[in-house]
């Protein structure tokens, strides 16, 4: 059962989103909060496997409520998705820096919440995928000149190839067709690269490819 923290300050989108999710299998809300304070407060009693967050809230802000949520060690299990009004939002690089797992537009279609639901838990792939490579090539674009990365000579040849196919946003069987393996070999060559580079989630392994320039702005494709 994958359990649900609505955090939104309009009580209509979480009505929204409780009513669909609650209808679906293997999900239930846990809990709802009208700001970011709220929001942390239910995270630390409730421990659900995700948080739908949104960015702009009074009291605390998502981004800061993310902040606090994967910085603390002992809620190392809980993911964050961060929900946004416009797909080109300012804030949403900044809240992958801050350690979402991902994001997503508050007016998407319903099946597409319900998979990013179960995509996110299982920390198989980034949100959203044509709306995610529009905002990383958007926000990358505006990011610092890059800097090779010492941590990414810890990794082998191939999971170099792999993070930079995650950086552009490619889902692990994009990624198999790429490469010609198994969406379970690339899975694999992923979660190592994450364990070796001690990044919390795809999403942040995105980041890193791009701040490392592994990955430049405009290799979409």
């Amino acid at each position: 059962m994958i359990r649900v923290l609505l955090a939104d300050d309009q009580s209509l989108v979480r009505a929204g989103f409780r009513a669909l999710l609650d209808a679906q299998p293997g999900i239930e809300v846990a809990g709802e909060a009208a700001d970011g304070e709220e929001a942390l407060r239910l995270v630390r009693e409730l421990r659900p496997d995700l948080v739908l967050m949104d960015i702009r809230m009074p009291v605390l802000d998502g981004l800061a409520a993310t902040r606090r949520i994967t910085e603390d060690p002992e809620l190392a299990d809980v993911k964050v998705v961060m929900l946004t009004t416009f797909e080109l939002d300012e804030y949403v690089f900044e809240a992958i820096r801050s350690g979402a797992s991902g994001f997503l537009v508050k007016d998407t279609e319903p099946e597409e919440l319900v998979r990013a639901a179960r995509a996110v838990v299982d920390g198989d792939a980034l949100l959203s995928p044509s709306v995610t490579r529009r905002l990383i090539e958007e926000f990358a674009a505006r990011s610092k000149e890059p800097a090779e990365a010492e941590s990414l000579s810890q990794l082998t040849e191939r999971e170099r190839e792999v993070m930079a196919l995650v950086g552009i946003g490619l889902s692990n069987e994009e990624i198999a067709g790429r490469l010609v393996v198994s969406p379970l070999t690339a899975k694999t060559h992923v979660s190592r690269a994450m364990v070796k580079l001690g990044v919390r989630d795809r999403a942040q392994l995105v980041v890193l490819a791009y701040e490392s320039g592994l990955v430049r702005p405009g290799w979409l494709g």
